[in-house]
Order: structure tokens, then C-alpha cells, then sequence
């Protein structure tokens, strides 16, 4: 079992930034971040492996950088240029026996509670 604590979220104007963070209570290969707006479905974003490399989705490439200190066991997620449409709960998740670390919902087992990101404009 895994359990996996988010942190960092907030209001904050468009154009700003925040950074997520996210806590494992036991090391993992894989980790990632999704989000979901409300009635919108859960929404893929980037995922990390242990060595540091990271596979993003096309969305938020360029904008949002994942990154890992394993010596805490923490997974980041740093948003710049934050948009009205960014607006969602922001979970982490790690993964249970994917054969490699991408963003691909079904290859997690465990999931954090969640932290809410409101951009306004």
C-alpha cells in the first residue's frame, strides 16, 4: 500500500504560478500528476520515473515541469502561466507494475487525495 499526500494548491490570478507538491509514504518507480475540472474527466499530465526523466502530455508541455527528490520521496509539479482553464483538483499518483512511467491513468493504483487549483482571471 501507498499513500500519497498532495500539497500547493491555491488561488492564484492568471498568469501566475504555484507549485504542487506531493508526498509517498514508499518509494516508487513511476509517479505522475493528473488533474480534473469539475464535470470534466480526469485529464493527464506528466509522469516521472525515479532517474529523473519525464513524458508529458501535449497540453501542458512547456508550461509545466514535473520533477522528483527521491531522498524525501516527493513528486513536484511547477505550473507557470497559469490559465482560468487550468482551474481543477490536481492529484498525484504512483504507479502499481507499468513497464515504463507515462501519464496513462490505467497504469496507476495509487492516488492521493487531491489539491484544488483555482486561476482566475
Amino acid at each position: 500500500q501507498v499513500q500519497l499526500v498532495e500539497s500547493g494548491g491555491g488561488s492564484v490570478q492568471a498568469g501566475g504560478s504555484l507549485r504542487l507538491s506531493c508526498v509517498a509514504s514508499v518509494a516508487r518507480e513511476c509517479m505522475a500528476w493528473f488533474r480534473q475540472a469539475s464535470r470534466k474527466q480526469r485529464e493527464s499530465l506528466a509522469a516521472a520515473d525515479s532517474y529523473g526523466t519525464a513524458n508529458y502530455a501535449a497540453s501542458v508541455k512547456g508550461r509545466f515541469t514535473i520533477s522528483r527528490d527521491n531522498a524525501k520521496n516527493t513528486l513536484y509539479l511547477q505550473m507557470n502561466d497559469l490559465k482560468p482553464e487550468d482551474s481543477a483538483m490536481y492529484y498525484c499518483a504512483a504507479e502499481s507494475d507499468a513497464p515504463d512511467c507515462h501519464p496513462i491513468e490505467a497504469d496507476f493504483a495509487y492516488w492521493g487525495q487531491g489539491t484544488q487549483v483555482t486561476v482566475s482571471s
